[in-house]
């Protein structure tokens, strides 16, 4: 029996195991500089993992390793993004502190039932008419470029517990994200169904895919992450639960409810981010909050730069060249034109409409949309061909995306902020106990803040 490297006797090279664990060191080490200091540059710590991924591509390949392959992998990538959609899903709903009603989720709302659906008719419509892909295929690739990333949405929208940043352009940008990742999954499902063929699905489709895994999704989310924190209050209150392990106790609860509402046929990603809502409705106390949060937002933000690196490490140049000219021009339209024309449309007209503008441009493919692309091609209810089409397509998009809206997102926000600032900043509106004070120039620089929502 060969002996392995690390009990090797006598001089030795070493293996592809230690050049694996000095790039793991080195990429941690650059995930810890670039969230440290990412209230202080122009762009996200997402466009740095991308760039490392690409940069390592090439050593990857000149070491020979049998690396990931997205689409013949799709079922490795389909488990990874699954984990980090669900982690950002819990810890972004954690985050909203509003009140369950009234017309601050109007907007939200108006997101979901709007722009979402009018989002996956035009670049279904587009798949099918330009791309030349079949009704099913276009519809699968509709439905995953539609969810917004939760993780940049955390970075723009509402901040952690304890930080007041709840206007309502931030609590839309934040639970829309939360919510569409869920709500894509009827699209998803049915453009499988039309994929395969036949007929008689549509019952199905409606009883199981919406009338049931929706409520279900919600309400056991919501139900258990009231309950979790009811729990864990107790459990601290008696000193059995040090606080310390708060954010271990939360990730646990989360896999939890995440399993049992998929056993059910539940949305697991609806039940996630209701879990965080729920876990937040009960405690409402910031420095209860902050251990639960802080621990959740950790394995947030590794998992989700995880993704990225080997996102990034994955590119090829023939895989880039896949989806072809309609497929990057269908980049550029789903990102510039039908997203923003959509949000500004939608939204309602007593916003001002800088913050309709920042809310359309925000539109930020990411780890959920990979997740659809891999799960859908891990089915393999797709040709081959489609397959690969809308796996590379739903992937540059994913790349532009991090891209342009990573080095975006800082500057277009505070110019928009310092210009309406010059305005008018403090307002009262019907039904509200008092003005709205704006933010200090402080907090402008170093939090990249959001518009307010409201008109002159």
């Amino acid at each position: 029996m060969p002996l392995t490297a690390a009990i090797v006797p006598g001089w030795h090279g070493g293996t592809l195991f230690a050049v694996g664990l000095v790039a793991a060191g080195l990429a941690l080490f650059a995930a810890i500089f670039a969230l440290t200091h990412q209230r202080e540059r122009a762009f996200s710590a997402s466009v740095v993992y991308l760039g490392l991924g690409v940069a390592a591509a090439p050593v990857i390949a000149l070491l020979g390793v049998d690396w990931y392959d997205p689409v013949a992998d799709a079922h490795i990538g389909e488990r990874l993004t699954e984990f980090a959609v669900i982690v950002a899903l819990f810890a972004g709903g954690m985050r909203l502190d509003s009140p369950l009603r009234g017309r601050t989720w109007r907007a939200p709302a108006l997101m979901l039932a709007v722009v979402m659906p009018a989002t996956i008719v035009a670049v279904a419509a587009f798949g099918w008419g330009a791309m030349g892909m079949g009704a099913g295929a276009a519809i699968v690739m509709a439905a995953a470029l539609a969810p917004t990333d939760p993780v940049l949405a955390g970075d723009l929208g509402v901040g952690p517990p304890g930080e007041e940043r709840e206007d309502e352009a931030s609590v839309a940008i934040t639970t829309e994200a939360g919510l569409n990742d869920g709500l894509a999954f009827p699209f998803v499902f049915m453009g499988m169904f039309v994929a395969a063929g036949g007929s008689g699905w549509a019952g199905e489709w409606l009883l199981a895919d919406v009338l049931w895994a929706i409520p279900a999704g919600i309400v056991i989310g919501g139900a258990a992450g009231w309950a979790l924190g009811w729990t864990f209050t107790r459990l601290r209150d008696r000193r059995l639960v040090a606080r310390s392990m708060d954010g271990w106790a939360a990730m646990g609860a989360l896999l939890v409810v995440y399993g049992l509402t998929d056993l059910v046929g539940g949305y697991g990603f609806l039940a996630a981010f209701a879990g965080g809502v729920g876990f937040r409705r009960y405690e409402r106390d910031h420095e209860r909050n902050e251990g639960a949060h802080g621990g959740a937002e950790t394995v947030e933000k590794v998992a989700e730069l995880a993704v990225i690196l080997l996102l990034g490490s994955s590119l090829t140049l023939s895989g880039l060249t896949v989806p072809g000219w309609s497929g990057w021009l269908l980049v550029a339209l789903l990102l510039v034109v039908i997203r923003p024309l959509a949000t500004f449309a939608a939204l309602p007209r007593r916003w001002d409409w800088r913050a309709r503008l920042w809310i359309g441009w925000f539109g930020v493919r990411g780890v959920g949309s990979l997740y659809y692309a891999s799960a859908v091609v891990a089915a393999g209810v797709l040709a081959p061909a489609e397959a690969e089409l809308m796996l590379w397509t739903v992937t540059a998009c994913v790349v532009t995306s991090i891209l342009v809206h990573g080095v975006t997102g800082r500057p277009v926000t505070e110019a928009l902020v310092m210009r309406r600032r010059g305005l008018k900043d403090v307002r009262e509106r019907p039904g509200r106990r008092g003005p709205v004070e704006p933010r200090s120039p402080d907090r402008a620089q170093t939090d990249a803040p959001v518009p307010p929502a409201g008109g002159e």
